[in-house]
């Protein structure tokens, strides 16, 4: 998972993308980059690091432009270096940087086209490079049209038939403007503002609406599936609904755990899904367990604290908060090693003994995926003097890989995997263990939005959207698991 925005201004834009990128800094840890377009001129600065470690006052100087982009980089594929970190640059046709947020499923294959039949060469193992050049490719097909928006669209067509996976992106073209465009089935989210200047309207293209919020930009609306939006040098937007677009599924996880609660996504207010997922698991809980003995409810900050609320309020049962969180530590689940993740747990998390002590006490979580941070909080529990520890999850046994974007590609990592509920239980160390069921983890989601058709919940139910060619996912684990980064880590 990856964070990306866009910003055509009338007005120096670096200094408004770095606070648009610390706004999205919760979908990507690992690197962030800005790109501008002064004239002609694109001037780029990117590495490893958060917002505030990559960018300082020289390089924010040299940012110069009104039209740019930038993007926060959460590491799913390559090899987490400095030179994977986006924007990503081809200087033909006209010049385009690109940053993506998403994954590619046949990345492999494409990268074999592009360097035997298009003629273009990837220089890491970013399926983003792949993405770019496979827009660069489509654009230079086209470019005999003229610079002009039906070219840009026919090529973003050609991007659509040729890419397979989830993508949502922002793209800088010299001499035309700023691109942004979602895949076919709408799995990764992109939202368009607008405001007023005295100069002319400003626009932006962002992961989530929450950074058209703080930035003071209006919301026009979600880029629809397979739609791309492009706003010309002169200050003209234009919209295409391309003809390879299907039926929306957005993922389920980002209402789940990675966007902001105050981010609205595809008409849906994520603050909303959450209290709505939390109503869910009270209900089964008072379905399956109506005699419960829980004492007290305690969320596992940040994210599950939204869900539960209105458990706490159904099940009749006081809501403490009992886990404090450390903010200068990272989030553990998009952190790019398992030993990492372990080891920052304790260093992000203290107990208040006061409100565990001779408690039964139910712990609820936005999901259980690796199982390391759920065992080691559960005895944590214990160690502050809880009777009994309950767990609950607000989202169904995460049991097979997700290939779009989130890191939880190899499904030996994953804790519910091929296991009973019982048998997850014993490994985390609870007493009870309660898992949302699917179908009322997406009624939640939903809610009475009848425009979206379904949900990739791959990571659920192993049905993936896209479809997979034939060995995808055992390729994917020998390429994308905790084990072989360590090592090319190490080799880097």
């Amino acid at each position: 998972m990856c964070g990306v925005v866009g910003i055509f201004g009338r007005s120096p834009v670096a200094a408004r993308l770095y606070d648009a990128l610390t706004i999205l800094q919760h979908r990507g840890q690992d690197a962030a980059g800005m790109t501008t377009l002064d004239g002609r001129r694109m001037r780029s600065a990117r590495g490893i690091g958060l917002v505030r470690d990559v960018f300082d006052a020289k390089l924010m100087d040299g940012l110069t432009g009104d039209v740019g982009i930038g993007h926060v980089r959460y590491p799913t594929a390559g090899l987490d270096r400095p030179d994977e970190a986006q924007p990503m640059y081809v200087n033909a046709p006209w010049g385009i940087a690109l940053g993506h947020n998403g994954n590619l499923v046949n990345d492999g294959s494409l990268s074999d086209d592009l360097f035997n039949t298009d003629r273009r060469h990837v220089n890491t193992e970013s399926d983003s490079e792949v993405l770019l050049n496979v827009l660069a490719h489509e654009l230079s097909v086209h470019a005999d049209a003229g610079i002009k928006p039906s070219t840009v669209f026919a090529a973003v067509d050609g991007v659509h038939r040729r890419c397979q996976g989830a993508y949502a992106a922002v793209a800088l073209i010299a001499g035309v403007g700023l691109l942004g465009f979602r895949d076919p089935h709408g799995i990764r989210p992109a939202v368009l503002g607008k405001r007023q200047s005295a100069t002319g309207d400003e626009y932006i293209i962002a992961s989530e609406s929450v950074v058209l919020d703080i930035l003071g930009f209006e919301f026009i609306d979600d880029l629809a599936p397979g739609e791309s939006a492009l706003i010309t040098l002169d200050g003209k937007l234009h919209r295409h609904q391309s003809d390879q677009a299907c039926a929306h599924t957005p993922c389920i996880f980002e209402y789940v755990y990675f966007a902001r609660p105050d981010s609205m996504i595809d008409d849906l207010s994520v603050y909303k899904t959450r209290l709505r997922m939390g109503e869910k698991l009270a209900e089964k809980i008072l379905r399956e367990w109506p005699d419960h003995d829980i004492d007290v409810v305690i969320p596992i900050p940040d994210t599950s604290r939204t869900a539960c609320l209105p458990l706490a309020q159904m099940l009749n049962v006081k809501y403490r908060e009992g886990l404090i969180k450390n903010r200068y530590i990272g989030r553990t689940f998009i952190m790019p090693g398992q030993a990492e993740r372990a080891q920052s747990v304790r260093r992000k998390l203290n107990t208040i003994e006061l409100e565990f002590r001779r408690k039964n006490v139910l712990l609820v979580d936005d999901s259980i995926v690796r199982g390391t941070t759920s065992r080691q909080i559960i005895q944590m529990a214990r160690d502050a003097g809880a009777k009994n520890v309950y767990m609950a999850s607000a989202s169904p046994p995460v049991r097979h890989p997700n290939v779009y974007g989130i890191d939880m590609p190899s499904a030996s990592e994953l804790v519910a995997a091929g296991r009973s509920i019982e048998e997850v239980r014993q490994l985390i160390g609870a007493d009870r263990l309660i898992y949302q069921d699917l179908d009322d983890l997406e009624a939640a989601v939903r809610g009475k939005n009848t425009a979206i058709d379904g949900f990739d919940s791959s990571c659920f139910n192993g049905r993936y959207v896209t479809g997979l060619a034939d060995g995808y996912l055992d390729a994917l684990e020998k390429k994308r698991s905790d084990a072989i980064k360590e090592q090319r880590r190490q080799v880097g």
